[in-house]
């Protein structure tokens, strides 16, 4: 090869090699422009429980909570803390098919739901848990009177127990226990606009019971200041299936679960 050809492959080399045309050259990493940040990547949304255990009755039974919907804003709805009172559990079990079915119409809200607070009396069908303790009247209020039937303190109960446990962990803004046989809609604490609006949806009528001894209202209403509203329905309201309870008295409790309108 003469050196005129042999000059010019040089020359040529010593162009592509920088360049990073050679196979074995690692091009340089890409500067990264001043103030210019990775990717963030971030963790998975946690997404709230569906259910979960909050304690056991006397006998063992679970307590169980349901959660529907997710947001700053809670409405706590219960029913059957007396056992003889079945429609209640009935029409909260109701409440939950609609929510799951419906969830858009919580906009920013949770709702955490207990259809049976008192599982053993519920399967007696008896006022009072395994004990023969009335859980509403087992609450620490100024109003208590301790006996036999009351518990001799407050709180001796596992499922009232259980309940102040789901108040205290869930923070409800508002509070809707469902009851037998009253026929009418009642309310502790701060709970009167929203006992109102229920009344709107529903033949019954707003109607100040007051305050019980060491009842849940006692507790969450005045104690605590959690506006409860207590939804009385009538004795016969056991012979009416789930969806005849769910249609007279469904838009009550929806009107409880959505107020105010524009959850914060």
């Amino acid at each position: 090869m003469d050196r005129k050809w042999s000059l010019v492959i040089r020359i040529t080399l010593l162009v592509m090699v920088p360049l990073g045309l050679a196979g074995c050259y690692e091009a340089e990493p890409r500067p990264q422009i001043r103030g210019e940040q990775p990717p963030l990547v971030l963790p998975p949304v946690q997404t709230p429980p569906k259910q979960r255990l909050m304690g056991r009755s006397v006998q063992g039974r679970p307590i169980m909570v349901q959660i529907v919907g997710q947001g700053n804003d809670t409405a706590f709805i219960m029913g059957s803390i007396h056992g003889d009172e079945t429609a209640s559990a009935a029409l909260v079990n109701e409440l939950e098919d609609h929510l799951r079915g419906d969830q858009p119409s919580l906009g920013g809200r949770r709702v955490v739901l207990l259809p049976v607070a008192n599982p053993d009396g519920l399967a007696a069908r008896t006022r009072v848990n395994a004990h023969g303790i009335d859980l509403n009247r087992n609450f620490e209020t100024a109003n208590r009177v301790d006996n036999g039937t009351n518990g001799l303190r407050p709180l001796t109960e596992p499922e009232s127990q259980a309940l102040r446990d789901i108040i205290k962990e869930y923070a409800p803004s508002r509070i809707v226990t469902v009851h037998q046989p009253l026929n009418c809609i009642d309310y502790d604490g701060p709970g009167q606009a929203i006992a109102a609006r229920m009344a709107q949806s529903c033949d019954l009528a707003v109607k100040k019971l007051g305050a019980k001894p060491g009842s849940l209202g006692s507790y969450t209403g005045e104690t605590l200041g959690i506006p409860t509203i207590t939804l009385e329905l009538p004795a016969e309201a056991s012979k009416l299936s789930g969806a005849a309870l769910w249609q007279r008295y469904g838009k009550a409790l929806m009107a409880a679960v959505t107020y105010p309108e524009h959850a914060k």
